[in-house]
């Protein structure tokens, strides 16, 4: 049995073909959230320089009021969710890849942060915290004496 898809102009002639085209599509597409099994999370980059670590998370299409961004002890967590407008009357949706829906994401910090300083900016669809680290733990430079 052959099945057209309306958006790809290929044939897609069984099942497994479906399956493998499926899942080369998914390997070459760029990707905002990941999926698990259990859960979908944002992808992440964590930068690290001398005065601490920048935490940027890919959230486009959640609304800024629908993220909470907790620590407790030495985690700290990123919830929310991303809420879709139901299609407009009359319209028949055919293909729907955008996740949406709660989702949470923990990381653990290390020990040189200063949890009581982080800080949280949202700007287009990117989330950016901000964990600086301790003053006991930035990196200091011991100036050499030179005895006589």
């Amino acid at each position: 049995m052959q099945t057209r898809n309306p958006f790809n102009s290929a044939v897609v002639v069984n099942p497994l073909a479906r399956e493998f085209d499926s899942l080369f599509r998914e390997l070459t597409q760029p990707v905002f959230f990941r999926e698990s099994p259990r859960e979908r999370v944002p992808a992440a980059d964590i930068h690290e320089s001398d005065s601490g670590l920048t935490l940027l998370l890919d959230m486009p299409g959640v609304d800024a009021k629908d993220i909470q961004v907790t620590v407790e002890r030495d985690v700290l967590t990123v919830k929310a969710e991303r809420k879709a407008p139901p299609p407009a009357e009359g319209v028949t949706v055919r293909r729907q890849e955008r996740g949406r829906g709660a989702f949470a994401r923990t990381f653990s910090l290390p020990d040189t942060v200063d949890a009581s300083k982080v800080e949280a900016r949202y700007e287009q669809g990117v989330l950016t915290l901000t964990l600086p680290r301790r003053e006991e733990s930035k990196p200091r430079v011991i100036e050499v004496k030179v005895q006589s």
